[in-house]
């Protein structure tokens, strides 16, 4: 059986309606109105091998804050929703990710506490129209509805497209790996037998 979660969010800002499913075969198809979360959405469930579906519209006359971090809210519930409908999980997940001149450290934790340390400094405040700073703004709003602890880290990089794609192709790939079934564990991967 696999493992899916379908969320809706509709708020005075925005409306979304997002499917997941973690044992997919990195099939995306994302409408978000923010085209390049578009394209990094994309890249990752490619690169976790996810189906995702993603319909959503928001205030981005305003500008794209909101429709971004509500997002990143819905893909964490759908994370956290499918992942508990399932066995035991291996729970951690890290991987380095080069594009180019840029290499990110991502690790990760399903761990039910919540916490994002974000150490990437990125230059430039826009690719295209995209604010760069909406990067940490999904993340967070990821791992505190995901139950998630996430480290990520720029090792080196100048091209800000580069660094935010390095970033979610390394979520793509630790996160596969932490959802991964662990058929050793007989419950939730803890000595104290709840995460």
């Amino acid at each position: 059986m696999k493992r899916t979660a379908t969320i809706t969010r509709t708020t005075k800002e925005t409306d979304i309606q997002l499917r997941l499913v973690l044992d997919g075969g990195g099939q995306a198809a994302v409408r978000s109105g923010v085209g390049f979360l578009d394209h990094m959405l994309t890249l990752f469930a490619v690169h976790g091998f996810f189906d995702l579906e993603l319909s959503a519209t928001g205030d981005t006359e305003v500008d794209d804050h909101h429709t971004v971090e509500d997002i990143g809210i819905c893909l964490g519930q759908a994370i956290r929703q499918a992942v508990e409908q399932g066995p035991a999980i291996r729970r951690y997940g890290a991987a380095a990710v080069p594009m180019d001149e840029t290499l990110v450290r991502l690790t990760l934790d399903l761990s039910n506490r919540p916490f994002l340390v974000y150490k990437v400094s990125i230059a430039d405040q826009k690719v295209g129209t995209f604010d760069t700073a909406l990067t940490e703004e999904f993340l967070r709003a990821l791992a505190v509805h995901g139950g998630i602890t996430l480290h990520v880290e720029l090792a080196h990089g100048k091209n800000a497209h580069h660094i935010i794609e390095a970033i979610f192709k390394a979520l793509g790939r630790a996160l596969d790996a932490a959802c991964a079934v662990e058929p050793r564990s007989q419950g939730p991967l803890s000595s104290k037998g709840v995460l």
